[in-house]
């Protein structure tokens, strides 16, 4: 488990996996929260966060067992 976190939390890691969130996370909240964004009504923050907060958390999971399956296999 340590490994895992070690890696997850590499440069080359969390670089590609804050890219992805960006993505993901903006078209989640255009999805999630698009009308309350175009009528400048109340925004749940907490729903903002979590949107961008997934799909970083599984792309940097998915990366690190990637490189932990890889680097098993060698």
């Amino acid at each position: 488990m340590g490994q895992l976190f070690q890696l997850a939390c590499s440069r080359r890691i969390v670089i590609n996996a804050l890219k992805i969130a960006l993505v993901v996370g903006t078209v989640l909240n255009i999805i999630n929260q698009g009308s309350v964004f175009m009528e400048n009504a109340g925004i749940s923050w907490i729903q903002v966060l979590l949107n961008y907060l997934v799909p970083y958390s599984v792309a940097s999971y998915s990366a690190a067992k990637n490189q932990m399956t890889n680097q098993d296999g060698e």
